[in-house]
């Protein structure tokens, strides 16, 4: 009677440990098959992203130059027309992000910084000067450099940047809706995302 309970026993025994070790490895494919997902996602959305936009602007550009002191002075300008193209892009190959799989977490690690690009195009119209003082390379490189200035501080008061970000978080939404149907945990600046909304409230 011994030997039989031992021996059922001893079955039991071999039997669960058979079917813990299948569990184990079924839990260790399934985790490695999430990992594959989550990869080539990241692989997918490693692309660039742009938004683009157009501004207009006209420019009275003047410059004066005293002549024998105070006695005479010599002005030079122009009237400058600029259309300029304007992009904004995010270079989504340059995220860095870490995989654990034993805690299931996907982490943001950087997002890299929006990439502005302008453009203008710059038509000078009644160009003004004499002998005095003459238009120079000088005045054409500082009236560049003035109207990118220009340029960028109209890019902060639209809503191209906004727009931009708004079309980073589509994208990084993707990685959420990925993790968080796999059971897995995306987090941000160690900072778990828990909802769409912690998503949107990203400060880039």
């Amino acid at each position: 009677m011994r030997k039989i309970l031992f021996g059922v026993i001893i079955t039991l025994i071999i039997l669960f440990t058979f079917k813990y070790c299948n569990a184990k490895k079924e839990d260790r494919i399934v985790l490695q098959q999430n990992s594959v997902l989550i990869q080539e996602q990241i692989n997918n959305v490693g692309k660039l992203i742009v938004t683009e936009g157009h501004f207009s602007e006209v420019f009275n550009y003047k410059n004066s130059k005293d002549i024998l002191g105070e006695y005479f002075t010599s002005e030079k300008k122009a009237l400058v027309v600029v259309n300029a193209e304007v992009s904004i892009a995010y270079d989504l190959s340059k995220i860095e992000f870490r995989m654990d799989e034993e805690t299931k977490t996907l982490t943001i690690l950087n997002i890299p910084e929006e990439e502005i690009k302008i453009n203008p195009d710059l038509e000078y119209y009644d160009i003004q000067s004499d002998f005095f003082n003459p238009f120079e390379a000088k005045d054409y490189n500082d009236i560049k450099t003035t109207v990118k200035e220009s340029l960028y501080k109209k890019i902060e008061a639209s809503d191209l940047k906004t727009n931009a970000k708004n079309r980073l978080i589509s994208e990084l939404s993707k990685f959420y809706i990925l993790t968080n149907s796999l059971g897995w945990t995306l987090q941000y600046n160690e900072i778990p995302m828990t909802n769409m909304e912690a998503l949107q409230g990203l400060k880039l």
